[in-house]
Parts: C-alpha cells; sequence; structure tokens
C-alpha cells in the first residue's frame, strides 16, 4: 500500500523546497495552509503560495486553526500525513491527530538543540560549528517528538545566517527525500528526542540586533552574522540615529589600540567597530537612514558629536 496523501502547512524557502520534492515524489496533496506575506517584512524567500499556483493545488491562509470548520475539512481528507515546513503557527493536537500515520515537521537545527524561533540566527550568534535539519514527529509542545531523520552542514567562520540558512533549506529537502521511501511505505525509523540535552529559544526582535560594544570582538562579530541583511542588521546609535553594519569582519591581523574609546571610530580612513577586548572588526559598509556612511562622513559624524 502506497501512503502518499499529505496535507501540508508550508511557508518559506524551505516550505517551497520541500514541498516542491512532495510533488517530484507523487505526493497526493489535497490542500496546502500557508501564510499571507506581511507588507512589513522583507520578503527575500521563496513563494510557497507561488507554487501552489503553479501546480494547481488549493491553499488557504487561516487566521484560526482552531476553527472547527477549518479541522472537519482537513479531517475529511483522510490524509496519511501531516507535514510542517517553516510553518509559523503553532498546530493544536485536533489537527495533528487527524494524520492516519503521523504529523511530521522539518526543523532547522539538529535537535534536540536550539529547539523554538529562528534557530539558525541563534546557532550563528552562538558560534557553533555546525547545524542541520532535522525530520521529526510533531506534539502539542514545540520541537519535541521523537527525531526520524537528521542532516548536519557545517557554519563556516564568517558565514551569514542568511548564507546558512540558504544551506539549511538544501539539507531539509534532501533530509526529507532520503525519508521518503519509508514514508511511502508507512515505516519509518524514530529515536527519542532528549530534550534535556538541548535547548529552547523564543523568537528574535530587531532592537535584538543592538550591539553593546563592551563586549569581545568575537561576541559582537556573531552578533552581526546572526542579524546581517536581509535580516534587520546590528546596529549602534550616535546622536539617537541608528548606524546598521551590513558589511563587516574582524580585524586581521588583529587591530589593537591601546584603550580604544569603544564603538565606531575612523582609523587611517577606514570604519572600526571597538569591543571590549581591544580588538575590533573593520567595517565596510555602515548605513544610516538608507544611506551608507563612508569613513570621511563618518568623521565629521563623530566630530560635530564630540563638540556637542
Amino acid at each position: 500500500m502506497i501512503n502518499n496523501k499529505a496535507i501540508v502547512f508550508a511557508y518559506h524557502t524551505v516550505g517551497f523546497e520541500c514541498l516542491s520534492s512532495l510533488l517530484h515524489h507523487g505526493f497526493e496533496i489535497p490542500l496546502v495552509i500557508t501564510h499571507e506575506d506581511s507588507p512589513t517584512e522583507n520578503i527575500w524567500f521563496q513563494s510557497v503560495r507561488d507554487l501552489c499556483l503553479k501546480h494547481r493545488i488549493p491553499y488557504i491562509t487561516p487566521g484560526n486553526l482552531n476553527d472547527p470548520e477549518l479541522i472537519n475539512r482537513l479531517r475529511s481528507y483522510q490524509p496519511d500525513y501531516l507535514f510542517s515546513f517553516y510553518y509559523r503557527n503553532m498546530i493544536p493536537p485536533s489537527i495533528l491527530e487527524i494524520a492516519n500515520i503521523a504529523a511530521l515537521n522539518m526543523h532547522g537545527s539538529l535537535l534536540p538543540k536550539y529547539r523554538g524561533r529562528v534557530p539558525i540566527n541563534w546557532a550563528v550568534l552562538h558560534g557553533e560549528t555546525k547545524t542541520g535539519a532535522t525530520l521529526h514527529i510533531m506534539e502539542e509542545k514545540p520541537d519535541a517528538g521523537d527525531i526520524v531523520h537528521q542532516k548536519s552542514i557545517p557554519i563556516l567562520p564568517d558565514e551569514t545566517a542568511f548564507e546558512v540558512f540558504n544551506k539549511v533549506a538544501s539539507v531539509a529537502k534532501a533530509t526529507l527525500e532520503e525519508m521518503i521511501p519509508d514514508l511511502l511505505s508507512g515505516e519509518f525509523p524514530r529515536r527519542p528526542n532528549r530534550l534535556q540535552e538541548g535547548s529552547y529559544f523564543g523568537a528574535r526582535k530587531a532592537e535584538d540586533g543592538r550591539i553593546n560594544w563592551q563586549k569581545n570582538a568575537e561576541d559582537v562579530y556573531n552578533l552581526f552574522r546572526a542579524v546581517a541583511p536581509p535580516y534587520p542588521g546590528a546596529f549602534t546609535e550616535i546622536a539617537d540615529k541608528k548606524y546598521i553594519l551590513t558589511k563587516a569582519m574582524l580585524a586581521s591581523p588583529p587591530f589593537r589600540q591601546n584603550n580604544p574609546p569603544l564603538g565606531l571610530q575612523v582609523v587611517d580612513n577606514r570604519i572600526y567597530g571597538f569591543c571590549g577586548d581591544d580588538r575590533a572588526l573593520l567595517v565596510m559598509q555602515l548605513i544610516c537612514d538608507g544611506q551608507e556612511i563612508l569613513p570621511a562622513d563618518l568623521q565629521q559624524i563623530l566630530l560635530s558629536t564630540t563638540k556637542a
């Protein structure tokens, strides 16, 4: 017996790639649940809605997953599987139990590490050297169910979260595809997700990108990498104006100066960000109010601020 009927909750590039994989392998998908794009969000990722339109798959963007009408509609499809691929809302137990075989989620970390929201950004922020994707059973508690399969990828020292995300999207698709024969048979491996060995993190806000220059340079650089564009960016303020670091690297060889003022400074016509360990970031691009700030511009700004 082939078990190939699935209801799919999906959004973002991971949702696009994994839904594409299911379609390629002949899954019957009567309905996709996705999100409306927010007008306040920078939409840099692939569109699940466009993929549905291309393949003529019905899709909806419900505001309330607990709506009895929606639950009855999903139940009427009698799906073998329910998949969640970067869908942003928690799916209630009343829907999870509809799957005849299993409800499965694709998470962007090596569970049990980095359960919760934006796991790639958190992994980069904490200086991890690897992450990956995990296909796991969905339960009421987030990212807590048994692990079905996972694959890892390295995080290189200078990669931003955006670059790591693209690698995770590819490995998420590979993680799913390696399990498709087992899923179609209705029998697949599973092992405990040992939550006590991992960690849980919540969502991040734009304000979390504020730089504390008293920290050491590696920590500041990891923050830059974790929130670099297309994310909101690491920033500092001068005279109540926000300056966003859009391109930066650890100064190499390590730039040291005796007791330098912390924060942004101009040295030899270059912009540096001096940190609490007397090391610095070399800032290759600095933005304020949508305009690039050149070293000469920043020098004038710092001089006028000092005089004030």
